[in-house]
């Protein structure tokens, strides 16, 4: 399919390097705008919602109205009680075997 487009494309071999790069382009911009939009409904990697498990991490921030005197109540800014933001939301040792002497 290929070599038959190089054969068809006019104007020698400027012409036709050209022509590749302008139906490369083409194919790009009908796939990025035209197909992936459309078969998206169908991939699932579009579920990138995080919930509040209510569970705090180890090394996370105290609860609001905990020891560390954090805001407690309704007036309580929401972001105050969020983790630091390079704070790894999982444990990063658990599910992790020790390596075991005789491998």
């Amino acid at each position: 399919m290929y070599s038959w487009i190089w054969q068809v494309l006019p104007f020698g071999r400027p012409g036709k390097v050209v022509g590749s790069l302008l139906l490369a382009g083409i194919m790009a911009v009908v796939l990025w705008f035209g197909v992936f939009p459309y078969a998206e409904r169908w991939l699932p990697n579009n579920d990138g919602q995080i919930t509040d498990t209510g569970v705090q991490q180890p090394g996370g921030p105290a609860a609001p109205g905990g020891p560390s005197g954090g805001p407690a109540g309704p007036g309580a800014h929401p972001s105050e009680s969020l983790p630091p933001s390079d704070a790894i939301p999982y444990s990063t040792t658990e599910n992790n075997p020790s390596p075991h002497p005789s491998r």
